[in-house]
């Protein structure tokens, strides 16, 4: 019998290690497991288009893998100096025969937010799913070391993006389209080091149930995934971790290790999916490793 796939994944000490932000997985030591090689796809997305922020790397990239083996198409959005990641996950969908459009650019920035929309429809056809995932984080022991620049650029990014996506892709869904956010275990159980990251976080959830109460009349279901600890470019970048704590990354969790990105991809499979989750709006998923929330 083989061992079961939860206990064979990396667990930490990993090498201490760090990048400046915004990190490249290609540097990453081990490699995020994105292949999800144990995954059946059902042509579940047969024929959808989908617009994924911060595709490049982490949990981004093994979405569009996964949405590819599902038989969508897929445009990706990430920073210019990423680009090395993104031409992998482009590699790794054409592999799979969908088609990855590349988009790079600032999602702080509400006409690029608009821009992205226009061209995923101009180059896919359409856009029947918006995965808003991509974040900013830097740790900080308290409040006062947080600059208001920073705050802004946590907010920009993890939140106003978030608003400004869905904003500008709600006029382009019709109705079996759906919205998927990236949250946080932090939306639930903040961390300490983490105030501008998690509040945003906490209006992540806010802002998805808002959403999917305006547009349940119209067909379109709106839901979010909050990880636990995952091993990604955000953590060795974060440049309020040391070296040392990243080698250390996750092994606080139940499991005693943090997630690979294979492991959360199936998740958005599912809120995708309106075969499993037609009567799902306005959740917020907790992917966490055992990690419980309140009253779960």
């Amino acid at each position: 019998m083989s061992t079961p796939l939860m206990q064979t994944e990396p667990k930490p000490p990993f090498p201490a290690q760090h990048q400046d932000a915004p990190g490249l997985e290609s540097k990453l030591n081990p490699r995020p497991r994105y292949e999800a090689a144990q995954y059946r796809p059902a042509a579940k997305l047969k024929g959808k288009a989908a617009l994924i922020t911060g595709g490049d790397s982490g949990i981004g990239r093994a979405v569009a893998v996964l949405y590819a083996k599902e038989g969508a198409d897929v445009a990706i959005v990430y920073l210019p100096e990423e680009e090395s990641d993104a031409q992998e996950t482009r590699k790794a969908v054409h592999a799979e025969g969908r088609k990855c459009a590349l988009l790079p650019g600032d999602l702080k920035s509400e006409q690029f937010c608009k821009d992205v929309v226009d061209r995923t429809v101009k180059e896919l056809g359409a856009l029947d799913i918006l995965v808003s995932n991509a974040a900013y984080q830097r740790s900080k022991d308290s409040l006062e070391e947080i600059t208001s620049e920073e705050w802004d650029l946590t907010f920009r990014t993890n939140i106003y993006a978030y608003f400004f996506l869905a904003k500008a892709a709600i006029p382009h869904l019709k109705p079996g389209a759906c919205i998927i956010a990236t949250t946080s275990e932090n939306s639930f159980e903040p961390s300490a080091h983490l105030a501008d990251y998690a509040t945003t976080k906490f209006a992540i959830n806010g802002l998805t149930k808002v959403l999917a109460q305006q547009l349940q009349s119209k067909g379109i279901r709106v839901n979010a995934v909050a990880p636990g600890p995952v091993w990604t470019p955000l953590n060795p970048s974060d440049g309020g971790k040391s070296p040392d704590k990243v080698a250390q990354f996750g092994s606080k969790s139940p499991m005693g290790r943090p997630a690979q990105p294979e492991e959360l991809a199936p998740s958005y499979v599912f809120l995708a999916s309106e075969a499993d989750s037609s009567y799902i709006t306005g959740i917020v998923l907790p992917v966490m490793g055992g990690e419980l929330v309140a009253g779960g």
